[in-house]
């Protein structure tokens, strides 16, 4: 298979990856606290929509940030397997592990400390409920260049083969 079609196939699985985690996290906290109402598709976009007025302030900012929650959780668990994902003959399954660990990583630290003030405020305008705002975004902004260390330090020298010349490595090539 051809390296841009094994780019674009792990791009487009990580996003439905990330989705389904995130997403699927608010959903079982909508169902846990017995006020989910639907599942809204929005473009490309899912969105959980809950009866909001009957949850307290608490339970709005424990489902607003079990997302991100989910998403770092899998992201450490994405990190761990790092070796084992590299040892893959399927390179398909690789750039998939890849493009899945930039996005576990990355997409909600970023979005939660710098992003969500120009969008609405999403996952924010309920975490904001528990601990104030500023606070919270330090907070994912820590968790952000955390997050950058982590993955240069243990990602991509499996994964980029001119940095990891000697040992167990990845042939998968990036853009």
């Amino acid at each position: 298979m051809d390296k841009k079609i094994r780019q674009y196939i792990g791009i487009i699985v990580a996003i439905a990856f990330y989705y389904i985690i995130h997403e699927g996290a608010h959903l079982v906290t909508a169902l846990y606290f017995g006020v989910f109402k639907r599942i809204n598709f929005l473009g490309l976009g899912v969105q959980i929509d809950v009866v909001a007025e009957k949850m307290t302030d608490i339970q709005m900012g424990v489902f607003c940030f079990m997302g991100a929650v989910a998403t770092f959780t899998i992201a450490v668990i994405l990190v761990l397997i790092t070796p084992n994902i590299c040892k893959m003959q399927n390179k398909l399954l690789k750039a998939t592990f890849y493009y899945c660990s930039i996005i576990m990583l990355f997409l909600d630290p970023i979005y939660l400390s710098l992003l969500c003030g120009f969008f609405g405020g999403g996952d924010m305008n309920g975490i904001k409920l528990l601990i104030p705002e500023i606070v919270a975004r330090t907070g994912f902004g820590i968790l952000f260049i955390i997050n950058v260390l982590i993955f240069v330090k243990y990602i991509l020298p499996f994964f980029d083969v001119k940095y990891w010349l000697t040992n167990v490595r990845c042939d998968i090539i990036l853009p």
